[in-house]
């Protein structure tokens, strides 16, 4: 029955690539959401959790904690399958709004084959992360479902004059409020001459994605504008990844690429030779447009982004903006 339920809803969602996905119920004050661990260890971050609590409760809402979410399995918040029973539970109470993850890391993957979503389904509601959490995003983007790119508890170890915007963005996406941003051009923006672009928005952590290559959560990005960042990598690395994407397709029929934050890239003892960013457009075929600076990752700054809702893109010479239409 999983494997017919899950089949059935990825047809639906791949069939047409612009086919409006189910939004979640916006939350409300007294809904309940629950912080779970799928992924990285919680290592002396109690505190962490309690500010990430208090902040939901300060909104309105009642918060349950995975039960197994300060568990150690070495590199893990638990085992795999401590891990996947909080999500599994998250996933399937009819009483949870949303599913926030404490942090990201690595590990999302490993539980993700092991999760039942056929209650979820039934009952959507929000999962919200970055970074690893990809793997959900990606996941249950071919389910039929829109989830929320954006901060995590663990956000909140930042100075808090620097999430003011962060945390802004979580709450207006959470409950429902209208969601638009400007962003200054890059010297390195390549825009056609068409300055609007619609397209639903997918996407998430490079390396998440191109781990998802050849699986059921790879995604469909024709027609489609694709979201990127990334963190603590090599620019061989990255063009490895992005190479990996354009072979299987990614940037065939994609409407436009927005990157993300770029964090903390490794200097190479052999220089690679360009930027960051000449390094992505030599990458992306030159006929698409291409976005950089969008606040969105692995900083603090951090703005929240609805993955599977289309948005409205339109670019000038100084300034893009991002609006999502429902």
């Amino acid at each position: 029955m999983k494997k017919l339920t899950f089949l059935f809803f990825l047809i639906v969602a791949t069939t047409n690539a612009q086919e409006k996905l189910k939004t979640p119920p916006y939350l409300k004050i007294g809904d309940t959401i629950a912080i779970v661990a799928p992924a990285g260890i919680l290592k002396n971050r109690q505190a962490t959790i309690e500010k990430a609590k208090k902040l939901a409760q300060s909104c309105g809402l009642k918060v349950v904690l995975g039960k197994n979410m300060f568990n150690n399995g070495n590199h893990f918040a638990g085992s795999d399958d401590e891990r996947c029973q909080d999500f599994q539970e998250a996933l399937d109470n009819p009483n949870i709004k949303a599913i926030w993850a404490a942090r990201g890391g690595y590990g999302s993957v490993r539980i993700l084959d092991k999760l039942d979503f056929t209650k979820f389904l039934e009952n959507p509601k929000w999962v919200i992360g970055y970074s690893d959490i990809t793997a959900f995003h990606n996941h249950i983007h071919n389910l039929g479902v829109e989830t929320l790119h954006g901060m995590m508890a663990s956000s909140l170890e930042e100075e808090p004059s620097a999430i003011i915007e962060t945390i802004s963005s979580f709450k207006n996406a959470l409950f429902g409020e209208e969601i638009s941003y400007t962003i200054p051009s890059s010297k390195y923006n390549r825009i056609k001459k068409s300055n609007e672009i619609h397209g639903q928005l997918i996407g998430g952590n490079l390396a998440i994605l191109t781990s998802m290559l050849g699986s059921d959560s790879q995604l469909n990005t024709e027609s489609k504008i694709l979201f990127i960042e990334e963190i603590g990598e090599y620019k061989y690395a990255i063009d490895r990844m992005l190479q990996s994407l354009k072979r299987a397709g990614y940037f065939t029929k994609v409407q436009a690429v927005i990157v993300g934050n770029m964090t903390s890239i490794k200097k190479n003892s052999t220089k690679w030779g360009s930027s960051i960013e000449q390094l992505i457009l030599d990458t992306v075929p030159s006929d698409i447009p291409v976005l950089f600076d969008f606040p969105a990752g692995h900083e603090a700054d951090n703005r929240a982004l609805i993955f599977g809702r289309d948005i409205q893109l339109t670019v000038g010479n100084m300034q893009y903006s991002v609006k999502f239409v429902d």
